[in-house]
């Protein structure tokens, strides 16, 4: 939120109206005079978000190795994606928000695709999309735009590699990779069958993620 605000902040001063979708417990998602926020209930309270992003962030500071980072990090980050999507449960079974959202008519979605619920959302209102993203394992932004992102080449997320690898390295990268595809499928299924059930069909969420208009990418190539 820190990187959209100064976006939106920028978008308001030239003149757009936008609605800011927040959630009831929330740290950062303050009133503004550049945008309107739009409020909605999930079932934690503040102490319990607080708990999580405390212990999110302690974790960080543990000591890990190779063998045991990917694992290290998949249990922190589930800290706060389990939060993450029982605030998105909440909104698309929000049959009043979604309402209101359907009828202002809204020209596009400014979303962080790192987790799928603004996805989601564009789908069912029928809104381009526009994706700020930072990165997130998975090799989210290639995966979904089938852009080149060759191992041999490319280090993957918490390997800690540069782009000038050693033959062990390039191995250890590729076993990586082999496993980004599980990872995904770890993070992502359940969002799947909340939009089966939000947009009355089967959901491919790649499928979903492909209709993006825009990705503005937040990190040095």
């Amino acid at each position: 939120w820190l990187s959209m605000k100064d976006i939106v902040e920028l978008l308001s001063e030239k003149g757009h109206d936008i609605v800011v979708l927040v959630p009831e417990v929330n740290l950062l998602l303050k009133e503004s005079k550049h945008y309107a926020r739009k409020i909605y209930p999930v079932p934690y309270d503040q102490e319990e978000l607080q708990a999580r992003y405390r212990s999110f962030g302690n974790n960080h500071f543990a000591e890990r190795w190779l063998l045991n980072a990917a694992q290290t990090e998949y249990r922190n980050n589930m800290i706060v994606i389990d939060m993450y999507f029982t605030n998105c449960q909440s909104l698309l079974e929000d049959a009043a928000t979604l309402s209101v959202l359907r009828k202002s008519k809204f020209d596009a979605l400014f979303t962080d695709p790192a987790l799928p619920c603004g996805v989601i959302l564009a789908e069912y209102l029928g809104l381009p999309s526009v994706y700020l993203f930072r990165g997130f394992p998975c090799s989210l932004e290639h995966t979904m735009s089938r852009s080149p992102n060759p191992v041999s080449y490319i280090p993957r997320c918490y390997t800690q590699f540069s782009n000038r690898m050693t033959f062990p390295q390039r191995v250890a990268n590729y076993l990586v990779n082999y496993l980004e595809t599980y990872l995904f499928y770890c993070l992502y299924s359940k969002y799947e069958d909340l939009a089966s059930n939000i947009l009355k069909r089967d959901v491919h969420l790649p499928t979903l993620y492909r209709k993006g208009s825009i990705w503005l990418l937040q990190y040095d190539f």
